[in-house]
């Protein structure tokens, strides 16, 4: 892999190329992981960035609290990244304690394991219905029909999102987490759509509350805020900035992760057919299959950005303050310096300790949803389709072009 020149008359090492991290990620990071634990690249938002790719450092900087996750605390010029008014952008990829810590114990009781369980039986029935919708045809992108649909059904109905308003979802989530080079505007234009959509949702759920999740934040915000108080700064209580962001958070993210989850690890199981027929013939074995399925081809590449409040040492190399961190997952699953056979698939194996859904106080808050959500979605799925098979030669799969997320394309598949 080679440098390419500094960016933008940046101090520093050169800049490695990042095109190979899209064109052929695993052996890219392999190849970057041998050559030192950080390197100097080119960001998210394009500009430099110091990419982490060992497993032990991976582990220990998410849970290091001299990094930051409040933009705040980027030094100036460096950092950009989405360009989001604060009613979307005051939310829990943003803040560091005391603001996280009470904004997150607000939703985290709607995430538990028990709470989830519940939802088990719901989830199976919608996923028959989109196997009923499918099965006759024979063939479908699944990424479209079902992995694709899935996930944005389950959490606007948490969330309590009327069906006629979930049409152009994964539209504007597409342009936020995949820009499109050739239309510039559409992740402003997605931005504005989203932050319309939840304000008029938000207003509609105070008129009229129901059995939801919104309702109940809203609730949160409005009995708080009674005392004349609730501005976001005390024990407790949401700003409707929070309040709107945390609507934003829980949809996007409920969404996009979990939809590559499952289409990730379906083509992982075709990819394995052995591992495939073990898991229909048994589907419980999907519980203990999950780790590693997350592992092999989780579909976060990297962490959300950090920003040191200090000067840090990593592996021999000082990274200064106010810098950007980018914690890549991706590569901490393949480093063989933590797990036997990396580039191995083997659900028997019982290797622990994955990040897919991150680690320390920013641990995924819907990592409960997420693990049901694939297990019931592939237990359907391999029981109605037994002979479930690509659609396509394997090579002919594309995969998204973007360094942060790890996500297919389309997933053409017959039965």
């Amino acid at each position: 892999m080679q440098n390419t020149a500094n960016a933008a008359g940046t101090d520093g090492p050169e800049l490695v190329d990042t095109a190979p991290l899209v064109e052929d990620l695993y052996p890219a990071l392999a190849e970057l992981r041998e050559a030192g634990p950080v390197h100097r690249i080119a960001g998210t938002d394009g500009r430099p960035a110091w990419l982490v790719t060992r497993y032990e450092d991976v582990r220990r900087l998410f849970a290091d609290p001299r990094l930051a996750l409040d933009k705040r605390h980027a030094a100036p010029g460096n950092f950009s990244g989405f360009s989001l008014p604060p009613a979307l952008d005051t939310n829990l990829l943003n803040m560091d304690p005391p603001d996280h810590t009470r904004v997150r114990r607000l939703v985290a009781k709607a995430f538990t394991p028990g709470r989830v369980e519940k939802l088990r039986e719901p989830v199976r029935r919608v996923a028959e219905e989109l196997l009923d919708a499918i099965e006759p045809d024979g063939r479908a992108d699944l990424l479209a029909t079902y992995a694709g649909q899935l996930p944005i059904i389950v959490i606007c109905d948490l969330l309590g999102v009327p069906q006629r308003d979930r049409r152009d979802f994964r539209a504007w989530s597409d342009a936020l987490i995949t820009p499109d080079p050739a239309r510039p505007r559409a992740a402003k234009e997605a931005v504005g759509s989203m932050l319309r959509f939840y304000t008029e949702l938000i207003a509609k759920k105070r008129a009229e509350p129901a059995d939801d999740l919104l309702s109940d934040l809203i609730r949160v915000r409005d009995d708080e805020a009674g005392d004349g108080g609730g501005d976001g700064n005390g024990d407790g209580r949401l700003s409707e900035d929070e309040l709107t962001s945390l609507a934003f958070l829980i949809l996007l993210a409920g969404y996009e992760n979990t939809v590559h989850l499952i289409a990730n690890s379906v083509l992982t199981l075709l990819d394995h057919p052995a591992a495939l027929q073990e898991l229909r013939e048994d589907p419980s074995g999907l519980a203990a299959a999950f780790d590693e399925l997350a592992r092999y081809e989780g579909p976060a590449s990297l962490g959300i950005r950090r920003f040191p409040l200090e000067d840090i040492e990593i592996g021999g190399v000082t990274i200064p303050a106010g810098e950007t961190v980018l914690l890549s997952m991706a590569s901490a699953h393949r480093d063989p310096a933590h797990f036997k056979d990396p580039d191995e698939f083997n659900p028997h194996l019982g290797r622990s300790g994955h990040l897919a859904l991150g680690h320390g106080i920013h641990y995924c808050l819907g990592a409960p949803l997420a693990r049901m959500e694939m297990e019931t979605a592939l237990a359907a799925l391999l029981r109605r389709f037994p002979g479930l098979r690509l659609d396509v030669p394997r090579e002919r799969l594309g995969w998204r072009p973007t360094i942060r997320a790890r996500g297919l394309i389309s997933l053409p598949v017959a039965w």
